[in-house]
């Protein structure tokens, strides 16, 4: 039951924003550990919030000795570290036992004026709490969990004990329910019984100023002069990427194994950036076995993760990113490549069917067959005009969709919370 009161805060006033990240920190680069697309989201959101004259608070989980109470990310961004369990990298499966006392410390903090939790661990935490400080709580997934007869993809462990129960939960009691995308919203009201009036779909952002192209005759190679990012060395057939943190729901066995079938006088290297996270430790070594049966140890680049920049760098030389997840709630990764120009080939999962328009910025595919998707690679490597025609138009698209824009969103959801007058908040609009 919601026990809130709107403050009917003035239009031009700044607010207190409480972002909760509990598993995983929003400063890490992602790729590494869970740092994923919700850290690129949690943290961009951040910065266009605060320069809209905002005051934003993250709230992570201590995972090492080292983390200081606080520490800024951005101006007007603080980035805090809350003492809940070993401070250690955890697998984020361990988490849940640490759920009541991160909470505790959240509830000990300054109150905000409003709380917005991504990923279940994080609302579990600070609903309750928004409930004491009399504030609304607003409710991000990222992902859902499946249903206990939803088949798991090879090496995949199942989800916590609680987070089925946890997820509905939030989705009932929550003030707002932001999806980044269609499928997930979709999700949210079929699966978790959200009510579909408070469930908001807030797309994400890419800078384009850092994932921008690059001139046509520089793919393929990394590492020359002018570029950051890894070293690879390509020959002239040049190099695909997947940008993913290594878990077999990113579908890298499907990449491997696609490149592999590519006939070898057009086959390119494969660049795969990302870390292991605790919970997959040895899968880096299954993946490489892999490449070893299938032929591909030469043509196999495991680069680990790469800061934003040098990830930019590595989409720029590259001849096409793949997405090949068993399920994304958007797929950032195709849109951050889609701003460097770069085609991109992707599974027909979640919001992966939004993230890249079908036939125009990239190519969609039905089929998890390795050989329908070297097909797919080989038609566009063979077809330099096709590959030039997805390029701009994945760049046009991308460069629709910044995280001002993003941010603006989030700022209406917000403001019908804090003042739910009719007609008020259209005018934060133009701030």
């Amino acid at each position: 039951m919601r026990e809130w009161s709107p403050c009917l805060l003035p239009l031009t006033q700044s607010m207190r924003i409480a972002l909760v990240s509990l598993h995983t920190s929003p400063g890490a680069d992602p790729g590494a550990g869970d740092a994923g697309g919700m850290n690129v989201v949690v943290r961009h959101q951040a910065e266009a919030l605060a320069a809209r004259g905002h005051r934003v608070s993250i709230l992570t989980r201590r995972s090492a000795a080292s983390q200081p109470v606080s520490m800024p990310l951005a101006p007007g961004v603080s980035l805090h570290f809350l003492d809940a369990g070993p401070a250690v990298s955890l697998p984020k499966g361990e988490h849940e036992q640490w759920i009541e006392e991160f909470s505790a410390r959240l509830a000990a903090l300054e109150p905000s004026d409003i709380i917005h939790s991504h990923h279940w661990l994080s609302g579990m935490a600070a609903l309750p709490v928004a409930r004491r400080w009399g504030i609304p709580h607003v409710q991000s997934f990222h992902s859902i969990a499946a249903g206990d007869s939803t088949p798991l993809s090879a090496g995949e462990r199942a989800e916590s004990s609680g987070r089925m129960s946890g997820e509905a939960w939030l989705a009932r009691e929550s003030d707002s329910l932001v999806a980044i995308s269609a499928a997930e919203a979709a999700t949210i009201t079929g699966r978790l019984g959200g009510a579909a009036e408070r469930t908001t779909i807030v797309l994400p952002g890419v800078d384009g100023s850092v994932f921008r192209p690059v001139r046509p005759a520089a793919r393929g190679v990394l590492g020359q002069p002018g570029l950051a990012g890894p070293t690879v060395h390509a020959d002239r057939r040049g190099y695909v990427v997947v940008a993913a943190r290594l878990q077999p729901l990113k579908g890298l066995d499907l990449a491997i194994a696609a490149v592999a079938a590519v006939p070898a006088a057009i086959r390119p290297a494969l660049v795969i950036a990302g870390a292991a996270s605790a919970d997959y430790d040895g899968y880096e070594a299954e993946l490489r076995a892999l490449a070893q049966r299938l032929g591909l140890t030469d043509e196999l680049r495991l680069v680990g993760p790469q800061s934003r920049v040098d990830l930019a760098a590595l989409f720029r030389g590259a001849r096409l990113v793949l997405v090949p997840s068993h399920s994304e709630t958007y797929g950032l990764v195709a849109l951050e490549a889609a701003a460097c120009g770069v085609p991109v080939i992707a599974a027909a999962s979640g919001g992966l069917r939004e993230a890249v328009i079908d036939g125009l910025t990239g190519l969609v595919l039905e089929s998890r067959d390795p050989v329908v998707w070297a097909d797919a690679l080989g038609r566009v490597l063979n077809d330099p005009h096709r590959a030039r025609g997805l390029s701009a138009a994945g760049r046009k698209h991308a460069l629709e969709l910044d995280w001002t824009r993003s941010a603006a969103s989030l700022l209406e959801v917000y403001r019908r919370l804090l003042d739910p007058v009719p007609g008020r908040g259209d005018h934060d609009r133009g701030r």
